[in-house]
């Protein structure tokens, strides 16, 4: 893939464990020139676990927007950035929901908001679960995992009470594969 737009100059400006954001300086083909703000994160992954028509979700309170929503369990180890995706997937699964999964299946890979953000999503569709026990971390405190009847699933990503895009793109290709 050839470059369209051309950096010129790259600077940090802000970096923690999780994320860091960078400031290009950049010429585009008509030869003006710009600035693009990047975020830069790893690639997470996004655990589908269904089973008998139930759906497994994880509720968590979300900082950045200030209230606690309905998700397909997610995550990602910032330690650990080239992890194996599905061993992560069947590692969030487990520390999330408590569920251990016999099969879980790529669905594909979507990326979170290419507009300013290169961190993307490895989508898993996890079947042949048995409850194992939660293993959560600090950052999870006050997670809360239940199941629900897939129609229950549509009618809250249709009503807005499931808000994460993650989830409802996951959703759209669960259907669109079938497998809802």
């Amino acid at each position: 893939m050839s470059e369209e737009i051309e950096c010129l100059a790259s600077r940090v400006v802000y970096q923690n464990r999780w994320l860091r954001v960078r400031e290009d300086q950049v010429r585009r083909p008509s030869g003006h020139t710009g600035i693009y703000g990047v975020v830069e994160k790893p690639d997470f992954v996004v655990i589908a676990p269904i089973q008998d028509g139930m759906v497994h979700l994880v509720q968590q309170y979300r900082y950045p927007v200030g209230g606690r929503y309905w998700e397909l369990p997610q995550g990602s180890w910032e330690d650990a950035p080239g992890v194996d995706p599905r061993a992560l997937a069947a590692a969030e699964l487990r520390e999330e929901t408590g569920l251990i999964a016999s099969e879980i299946q790529p669905l594909g890979h979507l990326f979170l908001a290419y507009g300013f953000c290169n961190q993307g999503y490895h989508l898993f569709h996890a079947t042949g679960l048995a409850f194992a026990g939660e293993q959560r971390d600090a950052e999870e405190e006050g997670l809360v995992a239940r199941a629900f009847p897939v129609t229950e699933v549509e009618a809250m990503i249709c009503s807005g009470e499931i808000k994460d895009a993650t989830t409802v793109a996951a959703w759209g290709l669960l259907r669109m594969k079938g497998l809802v």
